[in-house]
């Protein structure tokens, strides 16, 4: 199978980036964040056969911060973040991205291109593909297949590129074969996937397991010099990665916030050492 062939038959698979399916540029124009955080999730109850995933959660995000949410498998980490992303619909509360625009009513592809990318736990990638070439088929632009394959870069979307390159660290890597590369550097490759996307909230789940220790201190690096530009949400269980980033730590149980602060003061809460970092 051609290169060619290959990139339409993974065009076609059902589970790739939403941002393929996307027929319209990405625009957080309207987002308004002059005012207060940039997400908010107030009350938010979402239960699943009479179990409550999410229990009355209430969280706020600034603009341009990095917050890690951590807790125990069951807390609802990945259930808020399928809240967020428009994945599933909270049966109570609200949830807003900046001042004026309400996520519980938007479907998916519309959430991400307001400005939200998520990147999951496995690296999504296109491995029969370049570095270069899986950071030019994520650009924000006419996903529709014919227009993928006929597009010509113009000088500014191939600096754009380039910038990403730099930003994630695989300039060295911009023509290596996708598959080639390393766990650590996929999932670097995907984070510049999303950054091609030009969102303002980043959610990123377990970015380092199975990572090296010189890969987990590259995305440490990473993912704190994206904060300011970017605001940036970090679900993990590697504490001491999470000490190394966290300026405010969020902990999860049974749905709704235990705990909130700096890392010595969740580290030292009673209820946390009992139903999470004591177990």
């Amino acid at each position: 199978m051609s290169g060619l062939d290959t990139l339409r038959e993974t065009m076609r698979r059902d589970r790739v980036f939403d941002f393929v399916a996307r027929r319209e540029p990405i625009s957080s124009e309207r987002l308004d964040t002059r005012h207060g955080p940039i997400l908010y999730l107030e009350s938010v109850t979402v239960s699943f056969d009479g179990f409550k995933a999410l229990n009355d959660l209430t969280l706020y995000i600034d603009d341009g911060e990095l917050r890690c949410i951590i807790g125990p498998n069951g807390a609802g980490k990945t259930t808020m973040m399928d809240v967020i992303t428009g994945k599933t619909r909270p049966d109570e509360g609200t949830v807003f991205f900046g001042q004026n625009i309400d996520l519980t009513r938007l479907p998916e592809p519309e959430i991400a291109q307001a400005g939200i990318g998520r990147k999951f736990q496995k690296p999504t990638i296109f491995e029969q593909l370049s570095v270069f070439e899986n950071l030019e088929l994520a650009m924000a632009t006419d996903k529709r297949v014919w227009p993928s394959l006929v597009m010509r870069l113009s000088s500014e979307q191939r600096d754009r590129i380039e910038e990403v390159l730099n930003t994630v660290g695989l300039h060295a890597l911009i023509y290596e074969r996708a598959g080639k590369l390393s766990h650590g550097q996929k999932q670097w490759l995907e984070i510049g996937m999303l950054l091609m996307q030009n969102p303002r909230l980043l959610l990123v789940d377990e970015p380092v397991a199975g990572m090296t220790h010189q890969e987990v201190e590259h995305t440490a690096e990473l993912l704190t010099s994206l904060a300011g530009k970017h605001s940036v949400v970090v679900v993990e269980h590697d504490m001491e990665f999470v000490r190394s980033i966290a300026r405010t730590v969020t902990v999860l149980h049974e749905g709704h916030v235990l705990a909130e602060g700096d890392m010595d003061e969740v580290q030292n809460d009673p209820k946390v050492v009992e139903v999470y970092l004591g177990s």
